[in-house]
């Protein structure tokens, strides 16, 4: 304001100097466009000042908005990272030792019926064959259900709840179970037919020597 006011009365004064009427005339014209570029100096002020406003409100509106997706995304990330931590509700679950002792419990009867069974000349070479597919079989699913256990009981391998382990540990036990009845039912229908032919044969040494038969 200083500044146009110092600018107004040099313009006046050297307005003085010049004739009469063109003088008057010339101090009008200069006090009209003073006055208009004033306003138009006022108006952008004014506009300048709202802008200004309007940034600040967007400005922190933005870093308010950033604050809460970064603490989200924090909160998320520890969430997620908590997944993978294995609690010691899962590591004590009673069904964790029932799968060990089921799988314990399928090698060794595997392997008690097999060495009996090879050695039985009442089976034929296709029969033992056969036996020593079903048991490879067998055996690889079984030692599969141990992996997915020690996979679902390692901290940082899976992101996984409490609930969700528990539920694929089951699932495990399950499975474990079907296949130990599974390696039941299979020898006992094979030690009966060994027992039967060797009856059958009247071979008291391999009842005895392979079965524990007197």
């Amino acid at each position: 304001m200083k500044k146009i006011m110092t600018t107004l009365v040099m313009m006046l004064s050297m307005s003085i100097m010049t004739p009469g009427r063109s003088r008057a005339q010339s101090i009008d014209d200069l006090l009209k466009q003073l006055s208009l570029d004033y306003q138009k100096l006022a108006g952008l002020k004014t506009m300048l000042s709202q802008m200004y406003t309007g940034y600040e409100v967007l400005n922190k509106g933005y870093r308010a908005v950033q604050d809460v997706s970064e603490g989200n995304f924090n909160l998320h990330q520890a969430f997620l990272n908590g997944l993978l931590a294995v609690s010691p509700t899962v590591r004590n679950y009673v069904r964790v030792v029932d799968i060990v002792n089921n799988q314990t419990t399928v090698i060794s009867e595997y392997r008690s019926a097999w060495s009996a069974f090879r050695q039985d000349k009442h089976f034929t070479a296709t029969e033992i064959s056969y036996m020593l597919g079903v048991y490879n079989h067998l055996i690889s699913s079984s030692l599969k259900n141990i992996d997915d256990l020690s996979l679902i009981l390692t901290d940082s391998k899976l992101r996984m709840s409490d609930a969700q382990r528990l539920t694929a540990i089951d699932h495990i036990y399950t499975v474990s179970q079907t296949q130990l009845s599974f390696l039941r039912k299979f020898n006992d229908q094979n030690y009966r037919t060994a027992v039967q032919r060797a009856r059958d044969d009247n071979d008291r040494q391999t009842l005895r020597n392979l079965y524990g038969i007197n």
